[in-house]
C-alpha cells in the first residue's frame, strides 16, 4: 500500500520555497521577526508572511507569537532541527559541485613510470597539489603499454609517456625533455669515464623492461647500434623502474634512462651522458579526448607552463 501520509508529505515538501526555509532558520535563531528581518535584508511583513504559509502548509505551529518576539514551540524546534540539517548539506552540495566544475576539488588519475624525487614530474606533481589541496591524485605507476591500455579503460586520466607517441586515439602534447645517460654497474669498465658513446657501448648487454617508459627504448637502441660491431645484445624483463635499476647494480647489464634517474641515490650504478646523443628525450603527457575533466585542463596548463620555463632557461645547445 502506498503511504498518503508520507507521499502527502513529500509531495508538501518538494513545493516549500527554499527561502521559507532560510526564513524560519533566521527567525528560530533570533526568536524576533524584526531581528531576522535584518539579518536576512527583508522586510518584516515578508518574514511573517512566509512563517505563516509555511505553517498553514505543514500544519502545524512552529512559533508561539508574544509580545518581544517568538518561541519555539516543540513540533517548531524538530521542524528547525532537520531542516538545519538539510540546508548544511544542501548549501555544501552547492560549494562543492561548484568547485569540482572549477577544477578545485575531486579526483585526478595519472599513471607515471617513476616518480624521482627533484625531477620535473616531481616538482610538477607538487606544486599542482600545491595550487589544489583539495583535490585527490591517483597515481599508478606502471609501464608505458599498461598505462596506455589503463588510459583506454577510463581508469586513468592522464599518462605520462617518454618519447613523442603518435596514438590515434589520444591526444599528446611535449611537455619537457631530459638528456640521455647510460646506467652502469659501478665496477663496469666504463664507469670511471666522463661521458661515453654510442661505439662504446656496443656488444654491451642491455636491460629494458617489457612495454618501457615508452615503446621507443628497445627501437632507440636498436637505432643508434645497427651496423656497429660487435652487435648489442638486449634482454627484456617484467620488473619495476627500480627493480631494472638494481639488477644493473648487481652486474646484469646495462640500461639508458633519462638523467632525472640519476637523481635516485644508487650507490652501485653510476650514470654517464652519451656525448654523441643529438637531442634530449622528449617526454609527453597523453590523455583522451573526450575526458571534458577541468581538473585535467589545469594540470596540462601548469604542465605547459613549466616546460615553457624549463626549456627558456636551459642553455642553447651548440651543434
Amino acid at each position: 500500500m502506498i503511504d498518503r501520509q508520507r507521499g502527502r508529505a513529500t509531495l508538501l515538501g518538494s513545493r516549500i520555497p527554499l527561502a521559507s526555509l532560510i526564513q524560519a532558520l533566521a527567525v528560530a535563531e533570533y526568536l524576533n521577526f524584526r531581528h531576522a528581518a535584518n539579518a536576512l535584508g527583508v522586510s518584516i511583513s515578508s518574514i511573517s508572511t512566509r512563517m505563516k504559509a509555511l505553517e498553514e502548509d505543514l500544519g502545524v505551529l512552529l512559533f508561539e507569537r508574544h509580545a518581544r518576539g517568538v518561541r519555539l514551540t516543540e513540533a517548531g524546534r524538530r521542524f528547525v532541527k532537520h531542516v538545519a540539517v538539510g540546508v548544511d548539506q544542501l548549501d555544501h552540495a552547492v560549494k562543492t559541485a561548484g568547485m569540482a566544475a572549477s577544477g578545485e576539488c575531486g579526483r585526478l588519475r595519472v599513471g607515471i613510470h617513476a616518480l624521482i624525487p627533484g625531477s620535473f614530474l616531481a616538482k610538477l606533481i607538487g606544486r599542482y597539489r600545491e595550487s589544489h589541496p583539495r583535490l585527490d591524485i591517483e597515481m599508478t605507476e606502471g609501464t608505458a603499454r599498461d598505462a596506455v591500455m589503463q588510459l583506454r579503460a577510463d581508469r586513468l586520466d592522464l599518462v605520462f609517456l617518454a618519447g613523442a607517441p603518435e596514438l590515434p586515439d589520444c591526444h599528446s602534447r611535449r611537455i619537457w625533455t631530459e638528456s640521455l645517460v647510460v646506467a652502469l654497474p659501478k665496477q663496469h669498465r666504463l664507469a670511471r669515464r666522463a661521458a661515453v658513446t654510442w661505439s662504446d657501448l656496443s656488444g654491451e648487454t642491455f636491460l629494458a623492461r617489457h612495454g618501457g617508459t615508452g615503446p621507443q627504448a628497445h627501437d632507440h637502441i636498436v637505432l643508434r647500434l645497427t651496423g656497429r660491431w660487435p652487435a648489442p645484445s638486449i634482454i627484456r624483463f617484467d620488473v619495476g623502474h627500480s627493480t631494472l635499476l638494481s639488477m644493473v647494480g648487481q652486474g646484469f647489464g646495462i640500461t639508458i634512462v633519462g638523467d632525472a634517474t640519476s637523481l635516485l641515490p644508487n650507490s652501485d650504478i653510476v650514470f654517464l651522458p652519451i656525448s654523441d646523443e643529438p637531442e634530449p628525450i622528449p617526454f609527453s603527457a597523453v590523455w583522451s579526448p573526450h575526458n571534458r575533466s577541468t581538473t585535467l585542463r589545469n594540470l596540462l596548463a601548469l604542465a605547459g607552463a613549466m616546460g615553457r620555463h624549463c626549456e627558456s632557461s636551459q642553455p642553447v645547445r651548440q651543434r
